[in-house]
């Protein structure tokens, strides 16, 4: 295990009933695994999913700009939640899920939202280029980009260059830890913290977790699901080893 981790056990935890009748309804309808879909038909089910999200909080600022990604990479977009203009803030960039094939900032619009509200921060929110139009490492450098860019503009922005922090969740977990490491062995920018939302940090053949096998099956995203995701992510195998790919294969998380 790579310096710096510390392995908790596996724990148990019931199935919030919502999540349980969603899973089952999915189960009703007959709606095929992720990796028996095309990757037009897998986006366009994530898209159908924005319509059952609710109501959104009311932000004080919201606001769409784009950032220069780095080479042929072109614009970067970039959602920034302010809930209170003329106060300078912490920042969080937070980055989608979707198996770096799906997703996008509209997915994530209600809970970086209610995020910037609850924590009283500035969010963040990067719409990085998908796989796999655009394979490893071209999302995560991305990623990487959009943060430097802020954290290097971070007066015009409006937050505070010293308070910044990164979070994502499943695939947007995976790319918060990679930024993470880029920006140490970069030189650059300081991250203060990770809030890492069920991350994906290794594929099932690298992992010495217990959760490919435990979780594998009934749960939405299958383990038939993270290979085609991987498949769609990396070239090689020998690709998925680098820490950037996998962030839990780093020698050393320190730092």
């Amino acid at each position: 295990m790579p310096k710096g981790i510390e392995n908790k056990g596996n724990g148990e935890m019931p199935l919030h009933p919502q999540a349980e009748a969603f899973l089952k309804q999915l189960q009703d309808e007959g709606t095929p695994a992720f990796y028996e879909m095309s990757v037009l038909e897998a986006r366009a089910f994530e898209a159908g999913l924005e319509e059952i999200q609710g109501d959104v909080q009311e932000v004080a600022e919201v606001r769409d700009i784009l950032v220069p990604g780095e080479g042929d990479a072109g614009e970067i977009p970039v959602r920034i939640y302010n809930p209170a203009p003329g106060k300078t803030l912490p920042l969080v960039i937070y980055l989608h899920g979707g198996g770096w094939v799906m997703g996008s900032i509209a997915v994530v619009d209600r809970p970086c939202r209610e995020l910037a509200n609850a924590a009283e921060c500035m969010v963040a929110a990067v719409g990085y280029r998908l796989s796999p139009e655009t394979k490893f490492p071209g999302p995560v450098e991305d990623c990487y980009a959009a943060t430097r860019w802020l954290v290097e503009h971070a007066d015009e922005v409006g937050f505070d260059r010293g308070q910044v922090g990164i979070s994502g969740d499943s695939a947007g977990g995976n790319l918060a830890a990679a930024v993470t490491l880029m920006a140490r062995d970069r030189g650059g920018p300081h991250i203060s913290y990770q809030l890492l939302l069920y991350p994906v940090t290794a594929p099932e053949h690298e992992s010495p977790h217990q959760s490919y096998v435990d979780n594998g099956e009934g749960y939405m995203v299958t383990r038939g699901d993270m290979r085609w995701f991987w498949e769609h992510y990396v070239t090689s195998i020998e690709q998925a080893r680098d820490p950037y790919a996998s962030p839990l294969l780093a020698d050393d998380l320190t730092g």
